[in-house]
């Protein structure tokens, strides 16, 4: 079981674990509809914001904010989901930055930052992450850091505006973490 108070923190952000509270500054931060283009909810809706953010409190993933310390502001979201304690794995997933805080350096902070305690402190044996095979920064962003392209998985996913999502698959595994 993760640990659902769990902060992480190195010297460009600090997740910790979402609450109601954050909203506020996140639903400003989802406005821009054109986000969620590669996402399975369209976060500029409140009544989507709410559906996506549930498993998180409900425990059903460990969702966190994503505060970018350098400016002392909330810029996104990221989180730990299909945790499999007896397959020594974990998804890094549901992540998203406000427009203005891609291509920054941040998501790349925080994936490395994850995936030193996914391999350093719970010693897993594999990190997944999965994303849109049309989503091309993203893909080109988790080869940069390292991930393994494994392969796709056609018509996987419904995604906002009822498109049909083709997911391909990243991993790393712990021989090939390399901090």
């Amino acid at each position: 079981m993760l640990d659902s108070k769990l902060i992480l923190e190195n010297d460009r952000v600090l997740l910790r674990p979402i609450k109601e509270s954050d909203f506020s500054s996140l639903m400003p931060l989802a406005e821009d509809s054109s986000l969620w283009t590669y996402f399975s909810y369209d976060l500029s809706i409140p009544a989507e914001f709410e559906e996506w953010v549930k498993p998180a409190l409900l425990g059903q993933r460990l969702q966190f904010v994503v505060l970018d310390k350098m400016i002392n502001k909330v810029v996104g979201s990221t989180a730990f989901g299909n945790y499999s304690e007896r397959d020594e794995r974990i998804e890094i997933g549901w992540t998203w930055l406000g427009r203005e805080f891609q291509g920054s350096g941040i998501n790349q902070a925080m994936k490395l930052l994850m995936l030193k305690y996914c391999f350093e402190t719970l010693k897993l044996k594999r990190v997944e992450i999965k994303t849109d095979v049309l989503n091309i920064p993203a893909r080109k962003a988790l080869l940069k850091f390292g991930a393994v392209e494994e392969g796709v998985l056609r018509s996987h996913t419904l995604l906002t505006h009822g498109r049909r999502r083709d997911t391909i698959y990243y991993s790393m595994l712990d021989s090939e973490w390399n901090p």
